[in-house]
Order: C-alpha cells, then sequence, then structure tokens
C-alpha cells in the first residue's frame, strides 16, 4: 500500500534521521565485525554471480563497510564497480573500480572513480541505505539516485539488487511511494532477508 507523498516522505525523513543516528553511534570493533559478518552472508547470495560485474558503494555517515566485501569478491574473480552520479537529476553511471585505482570526491563528497574509467552494466547491485523493511523497501537518503537509475529497467533487464545494513537498520514498515524500487535480498550482519523470491539466485 503505497502513502501519500507528503506524509510518507515525512516518515521516512525521521526514520533516516534515527536510523543514521543509531549506526554512527556503533563503536569501531563492533561495526568491523559485523562488516565481516555481512560479507560472509552476501557471498552467499552472491555466489551465482560471483565472476560477473558486482556494484558496492563507498560508506557515508557510518554505513555497513563494504570492504571486506570487496576483497572476496575480488578473490572470486569478480570486476568490481562503484557508481557516479552525473548530476542530481540524471541516472548514475557505474565504473569499473579495481584495487589500485585512485579515487576522488565526486558528488556529495563521496569518492568515485576516475569518469575516464570504463563504464559497466553490472550484475549485482549492492545497495547503500538508512533503514529497510523486511518487504525489501529501503529509505536512501532522499535524492533517489538508485530509483532513478534502476527504476526504468524492466524487471528482467534490472541487476540483482542487495541492500546492505546493520541489522539495527530494520523497521516494521517503510512508507512506500509510486517511485520505490523493492530490493531482492538485504544482508544484514545477522542475516540474509530475502524479498524477491522470484528472482534467479534467490
Amino acid at each position: 500500500m503505497t502513502a501519500d507523498s507528503d506524509a510518507a516522505q515525512a516518515e521516512k525523513a525521521a526514520l533516516r534521521t534515527a536510523k543514521i543516528a543509531a549506526r554512527r553511534a556503533l563503536d569501531d570493533g563492533m561495526a568491523h565485525r559485523a562488516a565481516e559478518r555481512a560479507a560472509e552472508h552476501a557471498m552467499h547470495v552472491i555466489h551465482e554471480h560471483s565472476k560477473e560485474i558486482v556494484a558496492l558503494y563507498m560508506p557515508i555517515l557510518g554505513e555497513l563497510k563494504p570492504a571486506p566485501l570487496a576483497e572476496r569478491l575480488r578473490k572470486a574473480g569478480a570486476t568490481l564497480s562503484l557508481p557516479r552520479v552525473v548530476t542530481a537529476t540524471r541516472p548514475m553511471q557505474f565504473l569499473e573500480w579495481r584495487e589500485e585505482d585512485p579515487l576522488a570526491k565526486g558528488y556529495g563528497g563521496i569518492r568515485e572513480p576516475d569518469p575516464q574509467a570504463p563504464k559497466v552494466v553490472p550484475d549485482v547491485v549492492v545497495v547503500p541505505l538508512s533503514a529497510f523493511d523486511r518487504r525489501g523497501f529501503r529509505i536512501g537518503y532522499g535524492k533517489g539516485h538508485y530509483d532513478r537509475t534502476l527504476g526504468p529497467l524492466a524487471r528482467h533487464e534490472r541487476p540483482l539488487m542487495i541492500g546492505y545494513a546493520f541489522a539495527l537498520q530494520e523497521v516494521d514498515e517503510v512508507p512506500r511511494e509510486l517511485h520505490d524500487v523493492p530490493l531482492d535480498a538485504v544482508v544484514t550482519e545477522d542475516e540474509i532477508i530475502r524479498c524477491n523470491l522470484g528472482r534467479e539466485g534467490l
């Protein structure tokens, strides 16, 4: 069920603020252990795609760090990529990211590959978020970059979309808006939540 847009956005903003504060309050040791456990879970979801193209993200605001997952994926033979925001209103690009490639600050100060890096089409996108529910709906940061990029794609063209978060970021229900694109799974340090059982590989 979708919510009134203004009410949904206000509720999303409140949940976003609360969950970002909660994860930023985690001590470094706990956050590191969570990242290691989450990486192990994620590899169980990605195993069928582990030699393909996987898009990760550069963490901000206390996000679950994908570095342990990146290490495992590289060892498995995956090609990694990172998103690049071209403008605030256009779909993102995904650029190849090799371990030795330098990263520079891009849109919003988030580190990204050089714009001249090869553009790729990922088979799997590991999606950052501020809050999620078990239906696969997420709260991002209010800019709509992932929905704008992946939403227009037909279901069979869409990459496998995996939310990546601390367990404490779960909420009972994310207010859903018409443009929201559900995740296929959410991975936390505690478990794999399979939200879209019809997708191959889940």
